[in-house]
């Protein structure tokens, strides 16, 4: 006679229990479930090597506790879980810096602060700074060279309905009003994208700003370019390429119209309005005049990079942050500091200097000191 085999709840609560505590240690050994990778920064935690020292000295126990805490398996899933709970239920971001809005419009607090003056640097400084700024660019002016100034929309002036409650204060001077008085005043060469989008924010055919990126829209970025060239032709008196385009596809937000929210790291794309996406060409005639372009900028000019707008020029270059020369750092490390000032001006003929609202205290992140220390002297 066979004797039934029975196993009880508290029995079957346990092999359960045991699963959930192997299976991920199962997944860290051999990947067998595909995860997907998070975004954002994110620094690899690195395995120590064993040795004597080490282990007597605790680095190769702490720094390997480290890289098990970051590696084990369905770690990713886990964070992307922990965060969608976070947004969905408590309308909290677990990404630095980044606030929810009203109708989920995404912000990083910074531009926030932009909008309402609560980072502004003081007049005296801006003043002191702009004025340098004038002298370089007569200085350079002399030398056929042309500096531009360039206000890079915000997205917390452009979408300042969808602040929280919360974050809502009293408005006081802000850093880009007073610099752009300042432009004005000493006749300094700029371009203001931040009052044109806003001008154009009802009328525009496609969105400027998406709902869940940081930067402007693609689409906006292309005017943006298109306006930079513009500007360029008619301040030296030439004729260059053109870029253009004669088809818009209408998308779901993508790449840097999804940015902050795919920093987010959530389970679930969220949904939003149809963005505009220029299917972009370039005039490439050889009786066209293409300057040499430098530029320090945010990340405000990484998408036109991107898209290839140095085709319109001969020479570009892309000053990060004034802290990374591109493209020569896409190879190996290069800064600034690492190249002759005077040789890298004189090998350029337009200088574009470019600042969103949330960057602006930090205006030339110490180019503008730079240039007027080489030619004051």
């Amino acid at each position: 006679m066979r004797r039934k085999f029975k196993i009880s709840f508290k029995e079957i609560l346990l092999i359960f229990i045991l699963l959930i505590l192997i299976f991920p240690a199962f997944q860290q050994v051999t990947g067998l479930i595909r995860v997907k990778w998070l975004k954002g920064s994110i620094e690899a935690v690195a395995t120590k090597p064993f040795t004597v020292k080490n282990w007597l000295s605790g680095e190769y126990q702490e720094q390997n506790e480290k890289y098990q805490n970051d590696n084990f398996g369905f770690r990713n899933a886990f964070i992307r879980l922990n965060n969608e709970i976070s947004f969905d239920f408590f309308k909290k971001a677990r990404a630095n810096g980044v606030i929810i809005g009203k109708e989920n419009y995404l912000f990083e607090e910074n531009y926030i602060k932009a909008y309402y003056g609560t980072d502004f640097i003081g007049k005296d400084s801006i003043e002191h700074r702009m004025k340098r700024l004038k002298f370089v660019q007569d200085t350079l002016s002399k030398l056929n060279k042309d500096l531009v100034l360039i206000f890079a929309a915000g997205k917390g002036t452009y979408y300042s309905e969808f602040f929280p409650d919360e974050f809502v204060t009293k408005k006081g001077i802000t850093n880009y009003e007073y610099h752009l008085k300042w432009a004005k005043s000493l006749h300094i060469n700029y371009i203001d994208f931040n009052s044109y989008f806003l001008k154009n924010k009802k009328t525009t055919k496609y969105p400027l700003y998406p709902q869940y990126g940081i930067h402007w829209s693609k689409y906006g970025m292309c005017l943006a370019a298109d306006s930079i060239i513009h500007f360029i032709e008619k301040k030296r008196s030439i004729d260059m390429n053109a870029i253009y385009w004669d088809q818009v596809d209408m998308e779901n937000p993508k790449e840097e119209d999804y940015d902050i929210a795919d920093g987010m790291n959530l389970i679930f794309k969220l949904g939003s309005f149809k963005m505009g996406y220029p299917q972009l060409k370039f005039e490439n005639s050889p009786q066209k005049i293409k300057p040499n372009l430098l530029v320090i900028s945010d990340s405000y000019y990484w998408g036109m990079y991107n898209f290839g707008l140095s085709q319109v020029f001969d020479k570009s270059h892309f000053w990060y942050y004034n802290k990374e020369i591109y493209p020569e750092t896409f190879s190996k490390p290069l800064a600034p500091l690492d190249v002759d000032l005077k040789k890298e001006i004189n090998d350029h003929d337009v200088i574009l200097l470019m600042s969103t609202q949330a960057t602006l205290p930090d205006l030339g992140w110490g180019f503008i000191e730079r240039m007027y220390q080489l030619y004051k002297k």
